[in-house]
């Protein structure tokens, strides 16, 4: 099997700017397509948790500092895409009534503020639609056939399997969009081109072009491992109301990052029976999240992983 390596990816995109964001040991580097087809790349100064204290780097523990991580990644690399697509479209739109009342409000910081807005209004909804509606659901059933009320078996199971349907859809969904369908190509783009380093290969677009895009250490399969741990969470809660049973599985939820965080490492490095059952769901779902891209989205993949690969192989696992 290939040697694994270290490097994590993230996506980004907007109408007039669109990039990858690859992080490797040491360094983490934004490269991005410019309107004039250029590509910019640029280092993201970010110390990860891990580096500032040693108990985020115990076991299940690092899992849940590895996704506060990344999201802090992902919001500063939004940032950047978005202050290179401010200057990519110059002065050829007049901002609306609404647009200025924001920039003499907020100034510079309106970006900030619109960032944190859909940030707490995207948590706010994640938390009723997989937190709080398939309890309800679950409930309203439960009354109509008393079967479902005895113990708590069917609960989580029902509970479990609609949040990865209704998950599966949403993909589903944004992936019909135009937008998104570049974001899921980009996506393909890191994975083609993360295989092509761990197979030791030259990068070059024709190299990349000929691996799969589906990657066991993806985000869309740790999504996924965490819905399907969280069943078997699911049957030690015994709490029924949906806003208190959402409330203990938000708290709980370190747990299941925790180990699907391990699973999804254990996944990457070995490949046995056992790995392949555990990543084959997060698999399957990477056929709706990642799709074929197209030559300059791997050139874009790949001006973003060769600044952040060490010259001593500390990267590999």
């Amino acid at each position: 099997m290939a040697e694994q390596t270290k490097i994590k990816t993230s996506i980004g995109g907007s109408a007039l700017i669109e990039g990858i964001m690859m992080r490797g040991p040491k360094r983490t580097t934004v490269a991005v397509r410019m309107e004039d087809k250029s590509i910019y790349t640029e280092d993201i100064e970010f110390k990860g948790l891990a580096s500032k204290c040693k108990i985020f780097r115990l076991p299940f523990v690092r899992g849940i500092a590895s996704l506060i991580d990344s999201m802090r990644l992902s919001m500063k690399c939004l940032m950047l895409s978005a202050d290179k697509a401010i200057e990519g479209a110059g002065d050829e739109e007049e901002p609306s009534k609404f647009e200025k009342w924001l920039m003499d409000k907020f100034g510079d910081k309106i970006y900030n503020v619109i960032m944190v807005f859909a940030s707490i209004l995207g948590i706010a909804l994640a938390i009723g639609l997989f937190f709080v509606f398939p309890t309800f659901l679950f409930n309203l059933i439960a009354k109509a056939a008393p079967v479902f009320q005895e113990g708590t078996l069917w609960r989580s199971v029902f509970e479990g399997i609609l949040k990865i349907v209704m998950f599966l859809c949403y993909v589903w969904i944004c992936s019909r969009t135009p937008d998104m369908k570049r974001v899921f190509m980009y996506h393909g783009a890191e994975h083609k081109t993360i295989f092509c380093y761990e197979n030791l290969e030259e990068l070059t677009v024709e190299n990349v072009r000929k691996y799969k895009r589906f990657h066991p250490r993806c985000g869309t399969s740790f999504m996924v491992i965490m819905l399907i741990v969280g069943i078997f969470i699911g049957l030690f809660i015994t709490e029924t109301n949906p806003l208190l049973r959402g409330i203990i599985k938000i708290l709980l939820l370190p747990v299941s990052c925790g180990i699907g965080y391990e699973l999804i490492k254990i996944c990457g490095k070995y490949d046995n029976a056992f790995t392949r059952i555990v990543a084959a769901p997060g698999l399957w779902a990477q056929r709706i999240t990642t799709i074929e891209p197209d030559d300059s989205m791997i050139e874009i993949a790949i001006a973003a992983i060769k600044p952040v690969i060490p010259e001593n192989g500390e990267d590999r696992i």
